[in-house]
């Protein structure tokens, strides 16, 4: 493995340059700590890891080697391709958000015109070199079959969670209550990043709704880019029934995620098919119900509408979500109805051990990378413009 020094919230933090846990050997390259929270710090910090890792894999690469590339940071897969190519490795694309679409989406100075079409274009590249490339949905395949992987090197494989630790108890028996002083209130949860991606405006409006109803209280748990915004927000609006807490350690992720009633998963519509919110499994596992606010027909809104687990509404709807959430509230066996058939959902289809198996296929099939020359499928309509 091989990953930076820094901790995700703690870019001072001091690692080990060299580890081996669990049998893996883990090495961490030297990369700039300028941190995640400003653009210019950001960008330098990925370009020296891209440096270090690109130096360190040509060393340690072997003609068959697979090499696993994912997307934080963006593009390393352009890295990697360049060194599976030189030592005769095999390149797998594991994408967790599609960059440099992601960034143009969200208007990020610098990235759009034609800096954005010449990141695209090499990172296309490497989508064409890769034995697969592994997508999050089937909305996220499809696009990046549009823009010349693949189709028969295109796999599908959900993030999963913990599903063995993470598991359904009554929000009643969760010690977590009484420390934060929720014993006897109705928790709307949202776990995890708070970050560009994210629509927060509807759940703000939606809070300031029900200021009144002082047995709903919004809880959440976690960091990232938008979480000073929030704090400052409900300052100002005087959302008094608003929490915050931070990331929790592994061991109480059980209980962060179970202390809610209902969770809240966000997604800015312009971003399906770019990235999909993982939160959502977590969530699943606990047996909670979701509300998704974003796109109704996307990745997770489709998912929730047929395993019956939840409910998708557009962004800016804060009357829809105050009144969907008054009717949990109110209506315990639906609530339990839904959270029921979130577990179920991760039992069928979304369980750490099919993950696995599905990622055991991947790293055992026998595939030469495509050459440059070999066709690739005709891009999808529009794939251009999402």
């Amino acid at each position: 493995m091989v990953t930076s020094r820094q901790r995700y919230e703690e870019p001072g933090a001091s690692l080990p340059a060299a580890d081996t846990q669990n049998g893996v050997r883990i090495h961490r390259v030297w990369t700039s700590r300028f941190g995640r929270h400003k653009l210019l710090g950001r960008t330098a910090d990925y370009l020296s890891f891209y440096l270090s890792a690109g130096w360190l894999l040509f060393g340690i690469v072997k003609p068959g080697d697979t090499v696993v590339a994912k997307t934080d940071p963006p593009l390393i897969s352009v890295v990697a391709a360049m060194v599976a190519r030189w030592r005769g490795g095999r390149l797998v694309n594991w994408v967790q958000d599609v960059f440099p679409e992601t960034a143009m989406a969200l208007g990020v100075e610098g990235v759009s015109g034609w800096l954005g079409r010449a990141l695209q274009r090499v990172r296309d590249a490497s989508l064409r070199q890769a034995a697969v490339n592994v997508a999050l949905g089937e909305k996220m395949a499809g696009y990046l079959v549009g823009r010349g992987g693949r189709r028969d090197r295109t796999e599908v494989i959900h993030n999963w969670v913990d599903d063995d630790s993470i598991v359904p108890t009554p929000p009643g028996q969760n010690r977590l209550r009484e420390q934060w002083g929720l014993a006897g209130k109705f928790v709307v949860g949202y776990s995890g990043n708070m970050g560009r991606a994210h629509e927060f405006e509807t759940i703000l409006e939606a809070a300031a709704q029900l200021r009144s109803e002082t047995d709903i209280v919004f809880l959440f748990v976690g960091g990232g880019n938008q979480k000073a915004y929030l704090e400052r927000e409900t300052a100002e609006r005087g959302l008094d029934q608003v929490l915050f807490k931070p990331y929790q350690d592994r061991a109480l992720l059980p209980e962060s995620l179970g202390i809610a009633d209902v969770h809240l998963v966000s997604l800015r519509p312009e971003l399906e098919g770019f990235v999909l919110p993982s939160k959502f499994y977590g969530v699943a596992a606990a047996g909670r119900p979701v509300i998704f606010i974003g796109d109704p027909d996307g990745e997770i809104g489709g998912i929730l509408r047929s395993a019956h687990c939840g409910a998708a509404i557009r962004p800016r709807e804060p009357v829809e979500l105050a009144k969907l959430l008054r009717t949990l509230r109110d209506d315990g066996d639906l609530r339990r109805e839904w959270g029921r058939s979130a577990r179920r959902l991760i039992d069928r289809r979304f369980s750490r051990k099919q993950a696995m198996s599905l990622w055991s296929g991947v790293l055992s099939r026998d595939r030469a990378s495509p050459r440059e020359d070999q066709p690739v499928e005709q891009q999808v309509p529009g794939a251009e413009n999402r």
